[in-house]
């Protein structure tokens, strides 16, 4: 029988979950920071993330109604989560397709669901499904913990490549600059409500166990970008119609 943690052992056990599982470990990521991907790839990256991170306010919104009141930081801190994804400023998707359309592809590409993978619908519906299902506490180690945290360490290593190699501007790469700082904490406030509200050891190892879930799904979403648009295809998206 597992015996309830503290603070630090439970957020040394948060972090480890993740460790060895991000996102960025995965080929596409690895070839982007290499500066070894084309602009058609981006595009494709950006087709599908748009259907992954769309929604990300939808997700903490179902979360949110199911929060307790008594949990006044955690709703707070869902409640802004959503504004700054939504109107807090430029809206975060509408950053995301700047850089697409500079990569080449288009609003409507990019909107038009039929155009992603079976692997990032996968990891879209599985965020749903946390999101509406899970005790609150858990969905949010799911979401925040196990998958945004994981964010400025990706776009750390991609955005300068980005910049360096490929000649976007600061204007047409906001959204990677954006997130490098709003995530961060972001996942910050995401470990603390989970540090302070998974108070029984189950709650513990069930946000454990979907944090590192999480960081799997991640993994796997962009494992599969490189295997549906870069392995043996030249940059091209053998499976996608053109819209």
């Amino acid at each position: 029988m597992s015996l309830l943690m503290s603070h630090d052992e439970f957020r040394t056990a948060l972090e480890e979950s993740i460790q060895g599982k991000t996102a960025t470990k995965a080929l596409f990521s690895m070839a982007w920071a290499n500066g070894d991907l084309s602009r058609e790839h981006f595009c494709r990256w950006a087709e599908n993330h748009y259907h992954y991170v769309g929604p990300f306010a939808d997700y903490l919104a179902y979360v949110y109604a199911r929060t307790p009141d008594s949990w006044t930081e955690a709703k707070d801190f869902l409640l802004s989560n959503m504004y700054e994804e939504e109107i807090g400023g430029d809206r975060h998707t509408d950053l995301l397709i700047r850089f697409a359309e500079a990569c080449g592809t288009t609003r409507e590409r990019v909107t038009n669901p039929d155009n992603m993978s079976p692997t990032t619908r996968g990891l879209q519906s599985w965020c749903y499904a946390v999101a509406m299902r899970e005790d609150p506490v858990v969905a949010v180690a799911g979401l925040v913990v196990g998958l945004e945290s994981q964010v400025p360490s990706i776009y750390r290593k991609q955005t300068p490549v980005l910049r360096e190699k490929y000649g976007f501007t600061d204007e047409q790469v906001e959204f990677f600059d954006l997130h490098i700082v709003s995530d961060e904490i972001h996942g910050e406030r995401g470990y603390q409500i989970v540090l302070d509200h998974a108070t029984t050891p189950e709650l513990q190892q069930k946000c454990l166990k979907i944090c590192e879930i999480g960081a799997q799904m991640r993994f796997l979403y962009t494992t599969a970008l490189y295997n549906d648009y870069v392995a043996g295809h030249d940059g091209q998206t053998p499976h996608l119609k053109v819209a």
